[in-house]
């Protein structure tokens, strides 16, 4: 405080006032470094896991732009955070290699969601 108030202003001991008063101030005392607690390391917070809840899905069919092995994107989008997997495939692939294809890719790594909103494809539909 000292060396601030030198470079505006002088009077008779003024260093020694200047100590007096820092010494009786309470809100330096408070601020002092060795009135303090020791800080402590930080708490990491929890990283949430993301879990979709609700998915839409729909097939991406007679693209040019496909190749002629996999003709076919079966997309499956989550509702809150609009992130997608695309995943390629035949159009007369049978439902049981779509339910290990879905498990494998979908569920194995979010888990099983609890609403699924499809265009009533024929796939889909018995």
């Amino acid at each position: 405080m000292y060396q601030d108030l030198k470079k505006l202003y002088w009077w008779p001991n003024m260093k020694a006032e200047i100590a007096t008063y820092v010494s009786k101030c309470l809100t330096y005392a408070k601020a002092n470094v060795k009135y303090q607690k020791p800080s402590s390391l930080l708490v990491q917070p929890m990283i949430l896991v993301w879990k979709p809840e609700n998915i839409t899905m729909d097939f991406v069919t007679k693209s040019q732009k496909i190749s002629t092995v996999q003709d076919t994107i079966w997309v499956i989008v989550d509702r809150l955070t609009k992130s997608a997997h695309f995943l390629p495939m035949k159009e007369n692939d049978s439902m049981e290699k779509l339910t290990r294809q879905y498990l494998k890719v979908v569920v194995s790594k979010h888990g099983v969601p609890v609403l699924i909103i499809s265009d009533r494809d024929d796939r889909f539909t018995s």
